[in-house]
């Protein structure tokens, strides 16, 4: 039963990054939401940045659903562990750079804490 949620739980997580990824392709004004203050989304450079992010943020949710596919529940909850780092640095560069505390904790913060309960799960499963 645990797995199961967790691996629900896993698969929200893999879809809602890819999404986070692909938006920044067709609304790169959301990327504001990152948390880094003066965000200028029209800058070229800017731009180049955040295509690699979204890459990134698309392959990381790729690797989960990979992963949910055919993998054991152990093996995703390792990956979901490792992959925990990549909101705790997003949240660590956002505080570096004076963003707001609430995208601080409240996106990156979150994400990591909920990433961490669902490698958990699966590494206790």
């Amino acid at each position: 039963m645990l797995t199961n949620v967790a691996n629900v739980l896993a698969g929200l997580i893999g879809a809602g990054i890819i999404f986070v990824g692909a938006r920044a392709f067709w609304a790169p004004q959301a990327a504001v939401g990152f948390g880094i203050p003066g965000t200028r989304t029209e800058d070229r450079n800017f731009q180049a940045w955040l295509s690699v992010k979204a890459v990134r943020d698309i392959a990381s949710g790729l690797f989960i659903f990979i992963l949910l596919a055919g993998a054991t529940p152990h093996l995703l909850g390792w990956f979901m562990l490792a992959a925990t780092g990549i909101p705790v640095g997003d949240a660590l560069i956002v505080l570096r750079n004076n963003g707001p505390r609430a995208a601080v904790y409240g996106i990156h913060g979150t994400t990591a804490v909920v990433m961490l309960a669902i490698s958990v799960l699966l590494l206790v499963a």
